[in-house]
This record gives structure tokens, C-alpha cells and sequence, in this order.
């Protein structure tokens, strides 16, 4: 934690020194907007649930799930976009900045806050194509006012974009653990290429509530579908008609001094644009980024995944000689990543080589994989050999926080999205080649998901478990803030914690934190050791739990 600090002071710091108008130079480099006046932005309301502008629409399925259909040039794309998904876009901004607001409640820092951010991403407009920039103009003009004083809107949108970036960069802070895999020949049912993947960015509750299937049509590229959210026109997780799969897994990342090319861009760029692995390399060997990421690529045509690997100072691909399955989580594997410094503190210190080494266990033991085989292991809640984890675990395939969860079959066009709550909800089915038909006719204003290929709900929803689960949620951000801030707790709430959650080793350490505050050390070492008796989730965790456990037996 120490280290943190003084990598964080040194990064204040330096922007201090060096602080030049960020905003100013992304307004002033600002895409073509030429002919947007000409641009149809007066959407018709059908009902809550459904708004059309032309062929475009956005319809909200039974399952609480957006579906998007926006076709034209960058500019008109984003124009509709926006004007389809304003109140979208509102929600997942408000989302953004209530979480900035809550950690930095200074209106004087908000400011400096401000500040530091365009600083940061000064150069960004550099590295964003023209029609990205266009793209997300076009959503800037619907975004909300009262957050201009942080920064204009097309600036903020552009920022916005590297949120996912920042997130992991600083992963020590556990916003990302995602785990994705790929089987394919003797791997699944059909021979055919399966994927799955969970994306685990968590920027609280509220930025999950609204997803949107997003069906794309551009001028230039191919056509394609990504799971996202109001906003954002980068892609985390998508497919295009040519087969091509793209998701998004974090690598460890030194804390960055400039904003370069998005990750979610670059993904973007691929699924455009790209048919097969050897084009989708080419495409990310030309941008430069500011963090490591692994990038799977699925790919019909060639019947197997690969994975690209980007850092701001390396690149590698890889792929499994003889293998006909591909794991990722949060490390690098490719030969050029071997002695990178913190690709292998990653795999030490942290939870990534435990779910590496989960899903191998899993798919080892689901031989013919097929969609609801995959569905089930991206549900998966327990550990290595089947142990019990606690919920919320992060060294589980399913951690109860993901954004989606996303399964692919290339060769039929054909993916699966979750439903809330996390992956746990119904995952929809929708076949890429009938929806499109569907939109280019026009006039349609019913779902295109295939129901019949939906797969149900995971029953685990409905279960006292699940409930506990929820109310653990709520309960230990309460107790956490409280602790946090050396305030009275109820011994009772405590215990409440830790039963509604019992397997789970946090209940018990916050309980230790908060009677070691209290100069109860006999009561801390108990909730301590308690804590080191379960599964804990990091190398860093448990050396916390051990110090804490000396010093209070030091205190006695």
C-alpha cells in the first residue's frame, strides 16, 4: 500500500509540473462535423420501452435488455445513437460522476481532479481515429449539461472512453479480474469454435443496470454486435458477420502519464474491420496504448482463438500449438511477456493463475462443450477442486459482479448475452445473420433475441443463499465505511456479516480491523485467524492478515 502512495504522489506531482490545458487542446482538435445539421436527431417515442428514428431503433426485450440498431456514417451513427439512448447515457454518466463525487466530495478537488485528467489526456485526440472522434461527438451533443463545469461534453465522452484503461491500471484497487476461454475441435460437441467470457469491471450497481446489445451497420467495416452501455462505442466484448470475436482481458500495468489509443478502440477498430486473426494483429500492432491488455480473437474462418497481448513497450501473440483450447485471465503468456516484471508479480501476488488454473480444471471436466456447458462454467462459484470460496470470492470463476457474461459460436453467427443480476440471469440468444435482416428491412419493432435458443436463468437466483448474498453486499459497504472511518459499529451487525456470508474470509478480517481500532486485540486475533483459515484471495491479502495478526499479538 505504501508503494501505491508514493506511485500516486509522484503521479500528482509531475501533473502539477507539467499541467497543460488538456481540455483545450481535444476541443480545439475536434472531429469534422460538417453536415450535421442535415442529420434526422427528432427520434419518435412509441412507448418507454421502445424509440425509433428511421430504420434505427431501441427496444428494451423482456428480459430488461436494450436492444440498439443504428446504421450511416460515423457522425449520424453517433448523432442517433445518442438521441435513441439519451436517457441511457444520462444514467451511466450520473453513475460515473456520483462515484467521483463520492470519493473526491471537495468541490476544490473535484476541480483540481478535473484539471489532472485533461492533463492526462492531452494527446489523446492523436490517437483516435477521425471516425471514432466523429462518433462519439455525435453522442457528446446528448449528454448531460449540469457535468460541463468538469469538462465539455465531447471532451468528457473522449475521456470516458478510458475509464476502462484507468481501472486497469490501477487493479491493484480490484476493479478488473475478467476470465475468458475458447475450445474448439474435439473440445466441443460440434467441432465447431466456442467462446465464453466474463467481464468483470465493476464500477458499481448502478453502471450495470441498463446494458444494451448493440447492432451496428456502418458505412465503412463490417457490420457487428457488442454487449455495452450508454455511451460508449468502444467494444469490450463483439462480434462481426464475418465470425471475428473480440473481448477484453487487463494485464498487470505500471500507473500511466498519458492517455494513448483506448483499449476498447482498439477492439472496436478490429471487429470493423477485421476477417481473421493475421488482419486483427496488423490493426493492433499500428495503435499505441497506455496499459497491458489481452485481446482474444475468435475467428470462424479459421476455426480457433488467439490471443493478442499490447502493452505501451511490448506486443505478443499467442496461441497453443496442438491445443484446441485457449484460457485467459489476467497474465500475459506469450514468449515476449516470459521475464516481464509485472506480468509475474501479477501471477504470484495476485488471483489471476488460480482462476487460469479453475477454468483448465473446469473445461477438463466439460468435454463436448456446448453453450449451456459454457453458461454453467461461467457461473461457477466454487475453487480449485470444487472448494468452497465464500461468495464474492474474486479467485472464482464467477464473482458475483460481473458487468455481462458472453458466449460466442462464429461459424453460426450466433451469441448468447446475460441478463441481470451479473451472469446469473437468463442468457439471450440472438443470431447475427436474421437480426440484421430484420433491421435492414425496417418497420420492425419487435426483439430479434431467438428466444427458443435462450438459455434459463441460473436457479441459484432463487435460492436463501442468493439473498444473503445481496444483503451481505449492502451490509459490508455500510460496516466497511464505518470501519474505514474508525466509527462505532454494532457487534451485532458484525456478526450478522459474517453469517450472512460465512465462507467468505472479508467478513471476519473487517470484523479483526474493526476490534484491533477498538483495542481488542484477543477479539482481532480470533477474526484474523478465522479470516486466514478460508480461501483468501491474494498473496497481498494474506500477508495483511498475517501482519495483522502479529501486531496485535505485539499489542497484548
Amino acid at each position: 500500500m505504501k508503494l501505491i502512495i508514493i506511485r500516486l504522489g509522484a503521479f500528482l506531482f509531475i501533473i502539477l509540473l507539467q499541467f497543460s490545458c488538456g481540455i483545450n487542446r481535444n476541443m480545439q482538435n475536434r472531429p469534422d462535423i460538417s453536415g450535421i445539421e442535415n442529420i434526422d436527431t427528432l427520434r419518435t417515442k412509441h412507448n418507454d420501452s421502445l424509440y425509433t428514428i428511421g430504420n434505427n431503433i431501441l427496444l428494451k426485450n423482456k428480459y430488461g435488455i436494450w436492444e440498439l440498431y443504428i446504421e450511416g456514417d460515423a457522425l449520424e451513427r453517433g448523432i442517433i445513437n445518442g438521441s435513441l439512448t439519451r436517457e441511457l447515457i444520462h444514467k451511466q454518466e450520473t453513475a460515473f460522476m456520483t462515484r467521483i463525487e463520492s470519493l473526491v466530495p471537495s468541490t476544490g478537488y473535484q476541480k483540481f481532479l478535473s484539471k489532472t485528467i485533461g492533463w492526462f489526456n492531452r494527446k489523446i485526440y492523436l490517437h483516435v481515429p477521425e471516425v471514432y472522434k466523429q462518433e462519439i461527438y455525435g453522442i457528446s451533443r446528448f449528454a448531460l449539461p449540469k457535468y460541463n463545469s468538469f469538462a465539455p461534453a465531447y471532451v468528457r465522452m473522449l475521456y470516458l472512453h478510458g475509464a476502462h484503461d484507468i481501472g486497469h491500471a490501477l487493479q491493484d484497487l480490484m476493479l478488473v479480474g475478467c476470465t475468458s476461454f475458447a475450445a474448439w475441435d474435439s473440445n466441443t460437441e460440434d467441432g465447431e469454435l466456442l467462446l465464453g467470457r466474463n467481464f468483470d469491471f465493476y464500477a458499481g450497481d448502478e453502471f450495470a443496470e441498463e446494458k444494451i446489445v448493440a447492432f451496428v451497420n456502418p458505412d465503412a467495416g463490417h457490420k457487428f454486435m457488442m454487449y455495452t452501455w450508454g455511451g460508449m462505442i468502444g467494444v469490450v466484448s463483439g462480434m462481426n458477420e464475418k465470425g471475428l470475436t473480440v473481448t477484453i482481458n487487463a494485464g498487470k500495468s505500471k500507473i500511466p502519464l498519458i492517455a494513448k489509443t483506448p483499449i476498447s478502440l482498439v477492439a472496436r477498430e478490429i471487429l470493423q474491420y477485421a476477417e481473421n486473426t493475421e488482419e486483427a494483429i496488423a490493426i493492433a500492432q499500428k495503435r499505441e496504448v497506455f496499459v497491458s491488455e489481452s485481446i482474444m480473437i475468435g475467428s470462424a474462418s479459421e476455426n480457433k482463438a488467439i490471443l493478442i497481448e499490447v502493452s505501451p513497450d511490448n506486443f505478443g501473440v499467442f496461441e497453443v500449438p496442438n491445443s484446441d483450447q485457449l484460457i485467459c485471465s489476467n497474465h500475459f503468456q506469450s514468449e515476449v511477456f516470459k521475464d516481464d516484471r509485472r506480468n509475474s508479480e501479477s501471477i504470484l501476488e495476485s488471483h489471476t493463475q488460480y482462476r487460469y488454473d479453475r477454468m483448465k480444471e473446469l473445461l477438463a471436466t466439460n468435454n463436448s462443450l456446448n453453450p449451456e456447458k459454457a453458461a454453467a462454467i461461467l457461473r461457477n462459484k466454487e475453487g480449485l477442486e470444487g472448494v468452497d470460496l465464500g461468495f464474492g470470492n474474486e479467485k472464482a470463476i464467477n464473482q458475483l459482479l460481473a458487468h455481462h457474461g458472453i458466449i460466442f459460436k462464429p461459424e453460426e453467427r450466433k451469441v448468447w448475452v446475460s441478463a441481470n443480476p451479473y451472469q446469473l440471469g437468463a442468457f439471450v440468444a440472438y443470431d447475427l445473420i436474421e437480426a440484421f435482416e430484420i433491421f435492414e428491412k425496417g418497420s420492425n419493432l419487435k426483439s430479434v433475441m431467438n428466444a427458443s435458443e435462450t438459455i434459463p436463468a441460473d436457479e441459484f437466483i432463487y435460492s436463501e443463499e442468493f439473498k444473503d448474498y445481496e444483503e451481505y453486499r449492502v451490509l459490508y459497504r455500510k460496516l466497511h465505511e464505518l470501519v474505514s472511518h474508525q466509527k462505532f459499529v454494532k457487534t451485532e451487525d458484525l456478526e450478522k456479516l459474517i453469517q450472512l456470508n460465512p465462507n467468505y474470509w472479508k467478513g471476519f478480517a473487517l470484523a479483526g480491523d474493526y476490534y484491533f481500532q477498538q483495542k481488542k486485540y484477543k477479539k482481532a486475533i480470533i477474526y484474523f485467524k478465522q479470516a486466514k483459515m478460508r480461501e483468501v484471495t491474494s498473496l497481498t491479502d494474506l500477508n495483511y492478515l498475517e501482519k495483522m495478526i502479529a501486531k496485535s499479538t505485539r499489542k497484548l
